[in-house]
């Protein structure tokens, strides 16, 4: 093939040939479809069958075939003395091309190599770049892209010409040249304005232009565009360029959100698998590849990924409730959905998404897996999904394709070169090091290796127990404690295999050390050291926990995970199989309601921390546990007193935090007939009320904190319930009750209800007092929340006395402390404070960014008790601005709503009033027509 003339195919374009640099024509659609079906796999055949499937669509004529051939023929005539590249093979034709023949493989490669020079050579890799860029010669296989194949080929190119503009544009900025790469970055934003990394690096080049304010109002452009377009938050990655830039300096591109950390084993035996799938994703929309427990689909699904680019990993495994599906594909796609459809607003993100969806271990959640992947498959019509799955889905688009065991030696087989011994040899060198294995150690390993039916987890735990016995040990044991080698073929038997093999494997522990592996199972996302330590001398009293959890890891049926705090984690399998083993010993309940004794002691735990100076410990603490609280709550709803310990322990969660899916849980909870006179509910109901105020519903957290009220004993129940009531009483203008009511909670032991108390009676008018107050509160504060709650009332003083400086320093302080602590609300209302402040001050374009990113806040959050007094706050710089239109409209929507604050007796704008969405679309448009003036 490298002998003869030239050839050059371009696809980057309108299709052209050229044979020895001179342009060939190729005349009607049909055979220049096929020209360009035989160049899109070059070397390889392509089948009558696909290119008669191909060109005829819908009904293949009768001279389909015929006149496929009569095209082939007329192509080679095209090739001149080329001919002999177009090569007809039994099944179809191929077109034998080298890659620097073919424009799209010539991109692929200068991409590849710039990747490679990346920042060690900035300079050439721009060069690389610009090469592969002017590959593109206008809008790719335009008149072909009826042909389907064609048609996905161009949205591929498509994505390829994105990523070499983005690479493009980043080395031109590392290169010192970003000037020359302006107009592309800004291109690139243009066709897809909610495209991340677009902005980025739009931001960088203008940064490194010497654009910094520009740079900086293209992130808040983007960050405003994708929330009122979407309901989304932004990676973290576009706040610390922003970050960056103010410092100074536009950086390299900020990293993406972390993926599922990559295997840390090889993959053997699969390499054709993996081949295959990426071939079947290529044309099929939904791939779900089956198997028995443990047979490494998710070790292939991980590996097609890999391979794919950047494409998101849903886990299914740690997720037990359906509902929580949407809730998980938002953590895997880096999103942080706090109000509204979340998985409406994954469907946002992912709709002009090209390429991979993996969506692992569905077998648990069929059903919800199922409606999530149809889901994605009709909005995101450019992206395939690839499941995992011990059984299909059962969707009409779903291609079935089954992972086989690894393969095993023939009898007359060099053993090392069978996948199944392979992977064994691979295992077997990181528990015991030593010489490569003899001829007949080799065969003592074939015989293991078919014992276990080649499969990947048998075959694992089979070489971790290296560190206990020798080779011939291991298969003597084997065979004498398992009925291995005498199953049959079909699925069921090799599933029924791998659980002897797990039996086995679960056999050689000890009772104490198999008593807590079962009741390690039902974690849905592992535990901490500490929390497993405390349940293995609960399970074994008198032994060493340390010993217990180490000899499970050894035995490879705990993982440890070593990032950050160490977690100790069961494989799905094995976990399936501790729970299967908690059933059949009668041992379920008592597991479960162990859980929720763990979720329990955690809430109360959580409850006592927040309330000190390790706040924040406790906030890291109890996102890290949310998968695990979460199947907690569904086996505490059992017992409405668990789950009312777990509710109110949460108690300063739903009042602080934006975890939303808790502050569910306590509202579904109040509504329980159930939880009628049980000691509980007045500390429910509180918690309850705090979540609808949280969400802006003040009758119903005013009925709430009274119902609790009225069957409360003192305690936290009573103080639960009086500092909503407080809040309510404030929000509508009730300043004595408020204080009254703020000052009976603080009696009662609620942190933060002095600082309500004077922030009541400073909007009475009475600052003197109000200041004792808080005063007398900063003296008990305990942790950084409260600390920030006292702050802000301080801040709140200090501007109605007129005292700007001293006011912004206190919202300032309150912001910072209430972030530490991770008390998201309490950032909102600091904040609105701080812009008033700012807006008083002058400060017009630092208050009008602030306020358009708090009402995107409020509009996330659904808090539209605070919206309303943010929008009253903006109404007041607006008419400061001469804009007193949108300033009327936006106070009379205020005045009229239900759920705002109250400022006087009644209604006292004029003009129309708007709906909530026009009110909020209203108030950004402004910001943004007078950050734009």
């Amino acid at each position: 093939m490298t002998e003869g003339p030239a050839v050059r195919v371009g696809l980057l374009g309108p299709l052209h040939l050229f044979v020895d640099g001179t342009g060939r024509e190729v005349p009607g659609p049909k055979r220049r479809a096929v020209l360009a079906l035989l160049a899109l796999q070059p070397g390889r055949t392509v089948t009558v069958e696909h290119l008669v499937d191909a060109l005829w669509p819908s009904e293949v004529p009768e001279s389909g075939r015929q006149a496929l051939h009569t095209h082939v023929s007329r192509l080679r005539g095209h090739l001149g003395a080329a001919a002999d590249r177009l090569q007809t093979r039994r099944e179809g034709y191929r077109l034998e091309l080298r890659d620097d023949e073919l424009d799209v493989a010539r991109a692929r490669a200068l991409l590849t190599s710039a990747r490679g020079a990346g920042a060690g050579d900035p300079a050439a890799a721009l060069g690389l770049l610009r090469e592969a860029h002017a590959l593109w010669r206008g809008p790719v296989l335009a008149d072909l892209t009826d042909v389907a194949p064609l048609a996905a080929a161009a949205q591929e190119y498509a994505r390829l010409h994105r990523d070499v503009t983005d690479a493009l544009v980043a080395a031109a900025v590392d290169a010192g040249r970003a000037a020359e790469a302006q107009d592309l970055a800004a291109a690139a934003l243009a066709a897809d304005p909610l495209r991340e990394p677009a902005a980025l690096l739009l931001m960088r080049v203008l940064a490194a232009t010497g654009r910094t304010a520009e740079a900086l109002r293209t992130g808040r452009d983007h960050r405003h565009r994708l929330a009122e377009e979407t309901g989304l938050d932004p990676s973290p990655a576009l706040g610390e360029l922003e970050r960056r830039i103010a410092g100074g300096a536009a950086g390299p591109a900020p990293a993406p959100a972390p993926s599922p950390a990559g295997p840390t084993t090889r993959l053997v035996g699969r390499e054709a698998t993996v081949a295959a799938l990426h071939r079947l994703l290529s044309s099929e929309r939904l791939v779900t590849l089956v198997g028995p427990g443990g047979v490494g689909k998710t070790r292939v699904a991980a590996e097609v990924a890999r391979g794919s680019g950047q494409a998101p990993v849903l886990l299914l495994a740690p997720v037990t409730d359906p509902a929580a599906v949407p809730h998980a594909l938002a953590s895997a796609l880096g999103l942080h959905v706090v109000h509204g459809d979340v998985l409406a607003a994954c469907l946002a993100v992912l709709g002009d998404r090209r390429g991979l969806l993996v969506v692992d271990n569905c077998e648990h959640l069929l059903d919800a897996a199922r409606d999530t992947v149809e889901a994605v498959l009709s909005a995101c019509p450019g992206l395939s999904v690839l499941a995992t799955s011990r059984e299909p889905l059962g969707t009409a688009a779903e291609h079935v394709s089954r992972l086989a065991p690894l393969g095993l030696p023939g009898r007359d087989q060099d053993p090392r070169n069978a996948p199944a011994v392979t992977a064994f040899l691979d295992r077997a060198e990181r528990v015991r090091t030593g010489p490569a294995p003899t001829a007949a150690e080799l065969e003592v390993i074939a015989e293991i290796v078919r014992g276990l039916d080649g499969m990947p987890l048998a075959i694992e735990l089979a070489a971790g127990r290296l560190s206990t016995f020798s080779l011939v040990d291991l298969r003597d044991r084997l065979d004498r404690s398992l009925d291995l080698l005498g199953g049959g073929r079909r699925p069921d038997d090799r599933h029924r295999t791998l659980r002897a093999t797990v039996e086995w494997s679960y056999q050689l522990l000890s009772g104490d050390e198999q008593r807590l592996f079962r009741y390690l199972s039902v974690f849905a996302d592992g535990v901490d050291l500490a929390d497993a330590e405390r349940l293995a001398a609960d399970l074994a009293p008198g032994t060493d926990p340390g010993s217990l959890l180490a000899r499970l890891v050894d035995a490879s049926v705990v993982e440890a995970d070593f990032t950050g705090r160490t977690r100790y984690r069961l494989l799905e399998t094995l976990r399936a199989y501790g729970r299967d083993r908690l059933a059949a010993g009668g041992e379920a309940g008592d597991a479960a309601a162990r859980l929720v004794r763990w979720a329990a002691a955690l809430a109360t735990w959580f409850a006592a921390t927040a309330v000190t100076e390790d706040e924040p410990v406790a906030d890291a603490v109890l996102r890290r546990e949310v998968a695990n609280l979460r199947a907690a709550w569904q086996a505490a709803r059992e017992d409405p007193d668990a789950a009312a310990v777990i509710v109110a322990g949460l108690f300063p969660a739903v009042g602080y935090r934006d975890l939303t899916e808790i502050r569910g849980w306590a509202e579904e909870l109040a509504a329980d007939p159930r939880l009628v006179g049980r000691q509980a509910r007045a500390a429910v109901l509180g918690t309850a009320a705090e979540a609808a105020y949280q969400r802006g519903d003040l009758a119903r957290a005013e009925r709430w904190a009274r119902e609790g009220l009225a069957s409360a004993a003192g305690g936290a129940g009573t103080a639960y319930c009086l500092g909503p009531l407080s809040v309510v009483d404030l929000a509508r203008g009730a300043f004595a009750d408020a204080a009254e009511h703020a000052l009976a909670a603080a009696a009662e032991g609620l942190g933060e209800a002095l600082g309500i108390a004077a922030l009541a009676t400073a909007y009475g008018g009475d600052r003197e007092t109000a200041r004792a107050l808080v005063a007398e509160a900063a003296a008990g504060a305990g942790s950084p929340t409260v600390r920030a709650w006292n702050a802000y009332v301080t801040a709140e003083i200090d501007s109605a006395a007129g005292d700007a400086a001293a006011a912004e320093a206190h919202y300032l302080d309150a912001v910072d402390l209430a972030r530490t602590a991770g008390a998201t609300f309490l950032v909102g209302v600091a904040t609105v404070g701080l812009l008033t402040v700012r807006a008083s001050a002058g400060r017009v374009r630092e208050a009008l960014g602030g306020y358009r990113e708090v009402v995107d806040y409020f509009d996330r959050t659904g808090n539209w008790t605070h919206q309303w007094t943010t929008l009253r706050n903006l109404a007041g710089l607006l008419r400061r601005l001469g804009d007193g239109g949108t300033a009327d409209m936006l106070e009379a929507a205020a005045d009229r709503a239900p759920d705002a604050p109250a400022v006087g007796t009644g209604p006292t704008s004029a003009g129309p009033v708007l709906g909530r969405r026009a009110v909020l679309d209203l108030a950004r448009q402004a910001i943004d027509r007078h950050l734009g003036g």
